[in-house]
């Protein structure tokens, strides 16, 4: 049986590694204000930000999905990990050597499927890389230098070698301690008649990561005449690889796509190396398949995705180029940044273009060039005789549709200016009225389409956000805003609102999920005095997932002060003190006109006792401020 981790361990883990380390190798992260990042949420799509980082309380939340909770938890979540995957992970990352209980360590038994398909790869990626230098490699060494890459190349994106025999790589990884299951199940090897075989055999190889930078796949170069395989094999779908989910030289790229807000898009694996050493380091390529959706969430969530971003496109210019920048096209509406298109002269890809070239030209191709949008609307209109009135109106009712799924009105009409230009339609207007008509139908789902239209084709559209899942709350209303204010606080500056804050009452918060909060804090032992695992506590008093869901969000969210200090703390502390206390005036007061002039004159003066003093008590809070509490 398996060990578990020791707490001390995993607390020293959770101390470790920064959450804003960990969180920025997926997405880019902008300030916040108050000292929190934020940036566009990994877990759901987004248009504007909403998913916040607290370095200081090492903390996340999204308050678009309410996903929340600590490094351990981002990990787990983002990489679909166990939670000892999660911490062992995160460990070796820091350099720290757990202790396991229940029985000792056994890394062969204890350690999860993930980490161990994550570390077969990267000792076959260095197999591989070594197998390079060997006299068997020669002709890859030759395929790389006639593309003008050479050994420092091929060391910085970890190319290497497999070699031809059966099964090099399947003994190797064997003599590590992976079992013939994990071969299988990784995709390195394959079943072969007496036993596991290698999958990639007299191939150069490209090893694949994710955005975390961990070898999950590689891709497979054919080499010889009498390897009847495909020319590029890739790795299968494994637990660890989807190929629509992976971007390759998206390790390598991704800081400097964040810090210029910038991606070229291009096709190969040579081409990723051709642009990098020419300067162009925000390119990556997709692996074995189309640019689709899942690839504009990686790269959204890189570029923050603002108006400011820039996609470029370097398709071939054969006919697969085109309808590789066609297919693109359909997801362009997916992306807030402009998308272009560049295509070398003669039809060179990048790493062609480098070597006929140079450098220069290959950082000359990847400026902004025709938009993404014109070039796939010149392929529909090219495919039509203009010169005939039948060819134009059928060239029209394509377009028409494409252009209309364009969601800004205003770049929506320019583009149907321009799309009349190409059609050679001298009246504008018509072919403008035209695409707002067929937006309005599509607007409507199609129920009542336009005369002549039939239904246009469709192209997939980005899925509505998720719903918020969080607590329903009048967040208009001043008593849940000061109460969700002096919350913070009290999670965020507990030294600032203690120890008034530890003798207010459940009752005096009056949304229950907050009153739910005031109840995890007392539990956790309140805020006076608030040990180093002050958060770690209120979070494990809470009751259910919703109710710690909600102290993770109040303990990143921004406080909304120019100055959280002293005095504001008090202010809030005052305020909903002030509040609880005309609540109860207001519920003795009824209780007053209830008892009437005929009540029991014990009971009638008891109630005027309190009344009278809740009053006075009123009056000094508001006189005196804080230093009344």
């Amino acid at each position: 049986m398996a060990g578990r981790i020791n707490d001390d361990d995993v607390k020293a883990v959770r101390d470790a590694v920064p959450i804003d380390a960990v969180v920025s190798e997926y997405l880019q992260l902008r300030s916040a204000g108050g000292g929190n990042l934020k940036g566009l949420c990994p877990f759901h799509d987004e248009k504007s930000p909403s998913f916040q980082v607290s370095p200081s309380k090492g903390l996340f939340h999204c308050f678009g999905c309410q996903e929340g909770g600590d490094t351990i938890a981002f990990v787990m979540k983002i990489d679909h990990l166990s939670f000892s995957e999660t911490v062992e992970r995160l460990a070796a990352k820091a350099g720290i050597t757990l202790r396991y209980e229940e029985g000792g360590y056994n890394p062969g038994h204890q350690r999860g499927e993930r980490i161990r398909l994550i570390e077969a790869h990267k000792i076959a990626a260095q197999y591989y890389a070594e197998q390079l230098g060997s006299a068997e490699a020669e002709i890859g060494r030759k395929f790389l230098a006639e593309r003008g890459f050479d050994q420092a190349a091929a060391e910085h994106f970890g190319v290497g070698y497999s070699p031809a025999g059966w099964d090099h790589l399947t003994r190797f990884l064997r003599g590590k301690g992976f079992s013939d299951k994990e071969l299988i199940l990784s995709g390195l090897s394959q079943d072969g008649r007496r036993g596991p075989i290698d999958r990639f055999r007299g191939r150069l190889m490209w090893p694949i990561k994710d955005v975390g930078g961990e070898i999950v796949g590689f891709g497979a170069r054919k080499l010889r005449e009498d390897d009847n395989g495909p020319k590029y094999l890739n790795t299968p779908e494994t637990p660890i690889y989807k190929k629509s989910q992976v971007l390759y030289g998206v390790d390598l790229a991704k800081k400097d796509i964040a810090k210029v807000s910038r991606a070229v898009v291009v096709e190969g694996y040579t081409d990723v190396m051709a642009c990098h050493l020419a300067g162009v380091t925000t390119a990556i390529a997709t692996c074995g398949t189309a640019f689709g959706g899942d690839h504009i969430k990686i790269l959204r969530r890189l570029l923050m995705d603002n108006g400011s971003a820039r996609v470029i496109f370097t398709f071939d210019g054969d006919a697969a180029g085109q309808k590789a920048a066609l297919r693109a096209f359909e997801d362009d509406q997916k992306f807030a940044a402009e998308t272009y298109i560049a295509i070398a002269p003669d039809g060179m890809d990048p790493c062609e273009l480098r070597l006929a070239k140079g450098d220069e030209a290959v950082a000359e191709l990847v400026q902004p060039r025709t938009p993404l949008f014109e070039f796939a609307l010149r392929q529909i209109v090219r495919r039509y005789d203009l010169e005939t009135p039948a060819g134009r109106a059928a060239a029209l009712d394509e377009a028409a549709p494409i252009v209309a799924k364009i969601k800004n009105i205003a770049s929506q009409h320019e583009v149907a200016v321009q799309l009349a230009g190409m059609l050679g339609i001298l009246d504008t207007q018509f072919v403008v009225r035209r695409v707002a008509q067929i937006a309005r139908w599509q607007r409507q789902g199609g129920s009542r389409g336009p005369e002549r239209q039939q239904p246009p084709r469709t192209y997939d559209a980005p899925a509505p956000p998720a719903t918020p899942s969080g607590p329903a709350l009048n967040l208009r209303s001043p008593a849940h805003r000061t109460e969700r204010e002096l919350l913070k606080l009290a999670l965020q500056r507990p030294e600032l609102v203690s120890p008034a804050f530890d003798a207010y009452g459940v009752d005096e918060f009056t949304a229950p999920p907050y009153a739910a909060v005031r109840q995890c804090v007392q539990d956790a032992g309140g805020a006076a005095g608030a040990p180093s695992d002050y958060l770690d506590a209120v979070r494990e008093a809470a009751p259910n997932d919703s109710v710690r869901a909600l102290v993770t969000e109040l303990a990143v969210e921004t406080i909304f002060a120019k100055a959280v200090d002293e005095a504001y703390a008090g202010d809030q502390l005052v305020t909903v003190r002030l509040r609880a206390v005309d609540r109860r005036i207001r519920d003795v007061q009824g209780t007053l006109a209830r008892l009437g002039a005929n009540g029991d004159p014990e009971q009638l003066a008891a109630v005027q006792n309190e009344l009278w003093v809740l009053t006075q008590y009123g009056q000094t809070l508001r006189n005196n401020g804080a230093a009344a509490l």
